[in-house]
């Protein structure tokens, strides 16, 4: 049988041969955990603590009151030592609530499960899952209860999980899949439920076929829930790639996936709803795949939410020479952090450490017109059009007329460039300022 894919796209060299085969360990929790108050796509969280509190594990410390937010909780029990700006892998700093650890991981007495959640309306479900604060955890840090309270006139037919794990370098998924099949089906029938018991289809890559057989043999004869081998090329992961290879449906233009009569969820979030709904344990610590020319002893860590990417380093037996680079996420799509102090968030799926002579350093030259971006991009734009646009600063006709706001910034040009144009820089530049000018106009 023909692998199911999406057209484009490009084949990386995939790097997971150091992880893939390695059970998931459990890291130390941090001594002091350092939780920034936005940890997701939408309005960040205030702090509803105070210097000097005790707090207790999975006890919420921020919140807001709009929509798309989601709040975050404590990963240890202790004392509060301080409410301020710290680094963050996405921004410079974030208002970070700082806990000193005691040692004793006392749960919060509103740690309460639900066992029997199939008695339980689905807006109830939906808000545990609000208040447990979990988002997606491919990368995107959506708000996983907004995703699952689409408007009421699109009707929801088919529900995606997506196990591709496209990025090089990672592999927490794939061991997720793996070591707890039974949590990853477990998530995918809360949905299910939530959604009228809709159809399931899970992609999972053909470079995973102990995944693909665990999840298999988990979901056992449920007709409701049907496991596709997807072809090994990135962005398979990417929603609108999901959806085109697996239903060989379109999300319209700067539509949602929901306009399509789909949701889609990763493994580790649907896994994450299972550990939630079932043991009342908000989202508080995560999978982390530590890795990289630049780690001594490559692996997959169960990471408090709080801890230093430097400690989760030094787990791995720390440097094997000077870093020149540590990237949060996978290389494609992670961000290179300034210092390895910032600290693990609910997205930070990996951390990939490389050497000064791991790095390709080329000076960009000129574009030669080979179309190699147009050729490969996922989403059938023009990524060196909207290069030279966002370039001479004319960020109109890159929106309104080459469709800049379509780009799922997955790299893939970028990568095939033989000019090394930063041509998915300057795509995300383009985006940033148009943002900014409508952030300021709305202040006026």
């Amino acid at each position: 049988m023909i692998n199911k894919t999406f057209p484009q796209g490009i084949h990386l060299k995939y790097h997971k041969d150091a992880t893939a085969g390695k059970p998931m360990g459990t890291a130390k929790p941090p001594a002091v955990a350092v939780l920034p108050l936005i940890q997701h796509i939408g309005v960040p969280c205030a702090p509803l603590v105070s210097v000097g509190d005790r707090v207790f594990m999975g006890q919420k410390i921020g919140d807001a009151e709009a929509l798309i937010t989601a709040p975050v909780h404590s990963s240890v029990s202790g004392k509060v030592l301080a409410i301020e700006p710290r680094p963050h892998i996405a921004r410079r700093e974030v208002l970070s609530v700082i806990i000193e650890n005691d040692g004793e991981d006392e749960l919060h007495q509103d740690i309460t499960p639900h066992p029997a959640w199939e008695n339980l309306d689905p807006a109830a479900l939906i808000s545990i899952i609000r208040e447990g604060g979990i988002v997606g955890m491919g990368g995107a840090a959506f708000p996983t209860h907004v995703k699952l309270s689409p408007p009421p006139d699109r009707k929801i037919d088919t529900i995606i999980i997506n196990g591709a794990e496209c990025e090089d370098y990672l592999t927490t998924d794939h061991r997720l899949m793996v070591e707890h099949p039974d949590h990853v089906i477990g998530g995918i029938r809360i949905l299910a439920y939530i959604f009228g018991n809709a159809r399931v289809v899970i992609g999972i890559e053909e470079n995973k076929p102990d995944a693909i057989a665990a999840i298999r043999s988990s979901a056992g004869a449920d007709d409701g829930i049907d496991v596709v081998v997807l072809d090994t090329k990135y962005p398979q992961g990417g929603e609108k790639q999901m959806i085109k290879a697996l239903l060989g449906r379109e999300v319209p233009s700067g539509g949602l996936p929901s306009e399509a009569g789909v949701i889609v969820n990763n493994v580790a979030t649907v896994s994450k709803v299972f550990e939630l709904v079932t043991t009342g344990m908000p989202l508080i610590a995560r999978g982390v795949t530590v890795t990289g020319p630049g780690v001594a002893v490559p692996g997959n860590l169960i990471a408090r939410i709080g801890t230093s990417l430097e400690n989760l380093i030094e787990e791995c037996g720390g440097y094997t020479g000077e870093p020149a680079k540590i990237i949060a996420g996978g290389p494609m799509t992670g961000m290179s952090v300034y210092t390895p102090q910032v600290t693990v968030t609910k997205n930070t799926g990996g951390i990939v450490v490389m050497r000064g002579e791991d790095l390709r350093r080329e000076e960009p030259v000129v574009c030669i017109r080979c179309a190699r971006c147009v050729d490969v991009c996922p989403v059938y734009l023009m990524p060196v059009s909207l290069y030279h646009y966002s370039r001479s600063l004319n960020y109109d006709q890159a929106e309104n007329e080459y469709g800049l706001f379509d780009c799922i910034e997955c790299g893939c040009c970028s990568y095939v460039c033989p000019g090394r144009l930063p041509l998915m820089e300057s795509i995300k530049h383009a985006k940033a300022e148009i943002n900014d000018r409508r952030q300021k106009q709305r202040g006026r």
